[in-house]
């Protein structure tokens, strides 16, 4: 179950993505990055943080512990941006937060660059990417963190931000378990990730029973508002039968084609080519920020 907690300080709101998370401390003694419910992804980038966040755990990857947050707006009374004050405002009640990592850092292309990464962790994490149909853990904005562990053990990946995932869930209508996803830009395609070896470890373990343990962490009101159910058991019925039949289905979706560092490089090279070539004379002397991370900054105060 997922742990509930108050929040009783607010730090500091994050503007690295849009959503604008805040850092809070709560009556646990802990520290942790709210998703409010209020923001502009709505509700069901809550859900999807959840339902994938959740499998993470459950399948072995590293995944801070996600609690549900009782969030009160006067205690952010003191935040000078109107917008962040209306978010807040749009949100009291329940919300979502995930375990603060103190001295955490951006995995950018150039940490990946001398970062070792096993091929079957990076497996792993393209299959459960592949599976739950996440769109957004590409070379320029991996979602993922480097925790140093302060001389106990190396440096290791922690997965976050899983908001733009499920995205069937947005077309239920649509939705096809067998459908495949374009992964060759990947934030790990480069470490030749070994996901035939993932699908054959982790597809087991990836049952009704699993998943419906997991569907009934999400908050029922996070649900309720779902165009075309009639309870949010529905809804929680729904998930677990696309994500059961879909992991059946993994031969059709397996992703196998990534390109190498060379290539990827190169692609990048080109891109900004016919970035250049497109501009005006006067602007040719201005350097080119096109697909830089917004996220390419030191996340030692803050994750999500």
């Amino acid at each position: 179950m997922l742990r509930d907690v108050t929040a009783v300080r607010y730090v500091t709101p994050l503007r690295s993505g849009g959503s604008v998370p805040g850092v809070v401390e709560a009556d646990d003694l802990g520290t942790y990055v709210v998703k409010f419910t209020g923001s502009a992804q709505g509700r069901k980038a809550l859900v999807a943080e959840v339902i994938v966040g959740e499998l993470a755990r459950a399948l072995g990857l590293r995944f801070p512990e996600l609690v549900l947050v009782h969030f009160d707006p006067a205690i952010a009374d003191g935040e000078p941006h109107q917008e962040v004050r209306e978010l807040h405002g749009a949100s009291a009640g329940l919300n979502l937060g995930m375990d603060h990592l103190p001295g955490a850092a951006d995995f950018t292309p150039e940490v990946a660059r001398t970062f070792p990464v096993d091929p079957l962790e990076a497996g792993r994490i393209v299959w459960l990417d592949a599976l739950t149909v996440n769109v957004d853990r590409t070379v320029h904005s991996s979602n993922l963190m480097v925790w140093p562990t302060f001389g106990i053990a190396p440096p290791r990946l922690w997965l976050i931000d899983h908001g733009a995932a499920l995205v069937f869930h947005h077309r239920w209508d649509a939705s096809d378990p067998e459908k495949a996803y374009d992964f060759r830009h990947h934030a790990l395609g480069h470490y030749a990730p070994d996901v035939r070896a993932a699908d054959a470890e982790l597809a087991p373990k990836v049952t009704r029973e699993l998943l419906r343990a997991i569907t009934a962490e999400v908050p029922d009101a996070w649900l309720a508002a779902e165009a075309g159910f009639a309870a949010p058991d529905d809804v929680r019925a729904a998930y677990v039968d696309y994500l059961h039949a879909r992991v059946r289905a993994s031969a059709a979706w397996l992703p196998t084609d990534f390109p190498t560092r060379e290539e990827l490089a190169a692609e990048e090279a080109l891109r900004a080519a016919r970035t250049q070539q497109g501009r005006p004379a006067w602007l040719k002397r201005v350097p080119d920020l096109h697909g830089k991370p917004d996220a390419e900054q030191d996340w030692s105060v803050h994750l999500g």
